[in-house]
């Protein structure tokens, strides 16, 4: 599942970091925290190695 924008990419990036134990949980803040919460790290993976270019800044609805 890619990601669909380039703020969701980012959140996801920043979730599995901590999932890693790269840096702290209690560093995340607004999407990357309830990522973290709700996501395994193979799912943060698919969002987070997805390539940026041609991605919107953010998803409009």
């Amino acid at each position: 599942m890619p990601a669909k924008s380039k703020a969701q990419q980012k959140a996801a990036g920043a979730a599995l970091s901590a999932k890693r134990g790269d840096t702290k949980k209690s560093e995340l803040r607004g999407a990357s925290k309830g990522m973290y919460e709700s996501m395994t790290e193979k799912e943060l993976e698919e969002l987070a190695e997805t390539d940026r270019k041609g991605l919107p800044d953010k998803k409009s609805d």
